[in-house]
């Protein structure tokens, strides 16, 4: 029954979207906040919902159901000595992470339902293409609960896969926009590069073993040498898929998709596959832990790359996508020192209150029709009910407590100082203390910009006089309100058994990592007084002039944050330079030398046709001509013989 399941888990969005990509989009309708009334778009929003709430129900069964690891599996493909297999692989933790995929995507479906189709202060008004959106929205689903609920490598790849492609054509969606199709094609190409790297890892995997099937590639008695090089291998993959550095760069840019679509991506697929796809495997990297090194290095570089950079933004969308940068960084810091409990926790907690984050901005959105907190301002008065949605959604992502993000990031910098000051954990015990410094300095940095945008958003005087703001409507605000229960609620969870019980899938190297699922931190004053550093901070240099940005107060600094380091210059530079060059190069040499040559034979036996023709049609009047002159002089001969007989 379980293993029933969970193959129907990622079945039922399939199903919903491979019906809602038959039907034809529905007609084009003047932005009159008007419902066209079309029935494919009726049919659309019934699939969507249907598959999304389907997949919630499941979801919801199977956490009731499992209570230990199982395992379905029947063979696939058998190359003699390599097989692909058909199943799926079932613990708590991944029941868990089901259960939130399909909460969000739920979420997303009805939102879209009212948000594409509003009138013109939308970020996107399509409504005549709603019909394949909220069907790439199920296939999208689909795709993440197939990584989820995967048994086999080759079947978590092509969910992985799958994600990829709907996340281009989900960014592309209001094709109107010069930015969306620009921001789409470098989300699928910088997640290309690592999704490279992924792809030889489990190659790696399979050819070692003898199989793709995880069961099989975890028992396997791999060398150290395979183990390190695959592990690297995937976390090229990682760190595309889940934004860490230095392929982090796509995940602010596409928040030129739709706003639905920017929470669905940042709260429940896209940037949380990585982190589950190193829980997954996590024996893999214990057993090298150089990989695991390497992935708290760069987990520490981008908490703080993506905190600096969400400091200086303008844009609302941009600041929460910067802040979910920074707490992926929380989230694979937390695998370094050998703890995915923590590391899920996080990412569970994370993906509610991102998730309401997201639908709040854009009610805010749809309310001034625009996405610049520099044009916003007094809203906490007009739109009560997205403010202190807003509000749940900031206190939980800067840990204050007892909001969800309080518990789960405790739980993270505990874990972490344990494995610096224990040094029992996988990897050295100075990335342990890498990864705690990085994680207050974040404490901090996050508190600071939450209020920044509280501040801009809702306080002070409107700065746009002619908007009349409000709350928006039912089917937008009830998926924020009931957002607002896990972001609030989900972190004291962690005190309730049966939660912990179904994070603990791993063995956790940590003495005691676990028990910050359930008990705070002893370091817990630290990260408190931080928290309200960061906050005193921006509301001092608020109170001082409140019609000033915060941000001000960077300086010289503030241009180099909002441009994130200017690493997306440095990667112009290095990478997209470097291979339209080489593109331009090869075109001119196909055209040059390639063409040249095949056109050039061409054109030799062309003109060589055409001179042997001339020569042909030259020749006949000359042989004509001798042939009549040969006559004459027959002729004339024969007549001088017979004059002279």
């Amino acid at each position: 029954m379980t293993g029933l399941l969970g193959a129907l888990l990622p079945a039922v969005p399939l199903v919903a979207g491979l019906l809602g990509l038959l039907l034809p989009p529905a007609p084009r309708q003047p932005a009159t906040g008007v419902e066209g009334g079309d029935r494919a778009r009726r049919v659309a929003v019934v699939l969507g919902v249907a598959g999304a709430a389907g997949a919630l129900a499941l979801a919801v069964a199977l956490l009731v159901t499992v209570d230990e690891p199982r395992e379905t599996s029947t063979t696939w493909v058998d190359l003699g000595g390599l097989t692909v297999t058909l199943g799926v692989r079932l613990d708590g933790a991944a029941a868990l992470v089901a259960v939130a995929v399909a909460a969000v995507a739920l979420a997303v479906q009805v939102y879209s339902i009212g948000y594409l189709r509003r009138g013109p202060h939308d970020d996107v008004d399509v409504d005549h293409r709603y019909p394949p959106y909220a069907a790439q929205i199920s296939l999208f689903t689909a795709a993440m609960l197939l990584v989820v609920v995967a048994g086999d490598l080759v079947m978590l790849l092509v969910g992985w896969e799958v994600m990829g492609l709907c996340s281009y054509l989900l960014i592309a969606h209001d094709r109107r926009l010069p930015a969306a199709p620009a921001a789409a094609m470098k989300a699928f190409l910088v997640t290309r590069v690592g999704d490279v790297g992924f792809l030889l890892g489990i190659a790696l995997l399979g050819v070692s073993t003898g199989s793709f099937r995880i069961a099989d590639v975890l028992a396997h008695d791999h060398s150290t040498a395979t183990l390190t090089a695959a592990g690297l291998l995937l976390l090229a993959g990682v760190a595309g898929k889940s934004a860490q550095f230095p392929l982090h760069t796509w995940l602010p840019d596409a928040m030129a998709g739709p706003t639905p679509i920017s929470a669905l991506i940042h709260a429940a697929t896209m940037v949380a596959a990585g982190v589950y796809a190193v829980a997954r495997l996590y024996p893999l990297f214990t057993a090298a832990p150089v990989t695991l090194t390497v992935l708290g290095v760069i987990g520490s570089i981008t908490l703080l790359l993506g905190a600096l950079a969400a400091t200086a933004q303008d844009d609302i969308k941009r600041v929460l996508a910067w802040s979910t940068v920074s707490q992926l960084g929380y989230m694979t810091g937390a695998l370094a020192v050998g703890s995915p409990s923590a590391a899920l926790f996080h990412l569970l907690t994370h993906a509610a209150f991102k998730a309401l984050l997201f639908l709040a901005a854009g009610a805010v959105i749809h309310a001034v029709g625009t996405t610049l907190m520099s044009e916003m301002g007094g809203l906490r008065r007009s739109m009560p009910v997205t403010f202190w949605c807003t509000v749940v959604g900031l206190g939980a992502l800067a840990g204050v407590p007892p909001l969800a993000g309080f518990w789960s990031k405790d739980g993270v910098l505990t874990v972490a100082e344990a494995a610096g000051r224990e040094g029992t954990g996988p990897a050295p015990s100075w990335v342990g203390w890498l990864v705690w410094l990085a994680g207050l300095a974040g404490v901090a940095i996050t508190a600071w910009y939450a209020g920044r945008l509280l501040l801009r958003a809702f306080f002070g005087e409107p700065r746009l006089p002619l908007v009349r703001p409000h709350d928006p409507p039912a089917v937008l605000r009830w998926p924020v309100l009931l957002l607002a229960v896990p972001a609030a609620l989900l972190g004291l969870a962690g005190f309730v058994g049966a939660f912990a019980d179904r994070l603990r899938f791993a063995t956790v190297p940590v003495a005691g990592a676990e028990d910050a699922l359930v008990h705070l931190g002893p370091g817990l004053l630290l990260p408190l007084v931080l928290l309200l550093v960061g906050a005193g901070l921006v509301l001092l240099g608020w109170r001082r002039d409140p019609a000033a940005d915060p941000a001000a107060a960077l300086g010289p600094l503030r241009p180099l944050f909002a441009r994130a380091f200017r690493l997306d210059d440095v990667q112009h530079a290095l990478v997209v330079r470097p291979v339209r060059a080489l593109a331009r190069a090869a075109r001119t040499g196909d055209e040059v030398v390639v063409d040249g040559a095949v056109e050039g034979s061409g054109r030799a036996a062309s003109g060589l046709g055409a001179g042997l023709a001339a020569l042909h049609r030259a020749a006949l009047p000359r042989a004509a001509a001798g042939v009549l002159a040969g006559a004459l002089l027959i002729g004339l001969a024969a007549a001088l013989i017979g004059g002279s007989r």
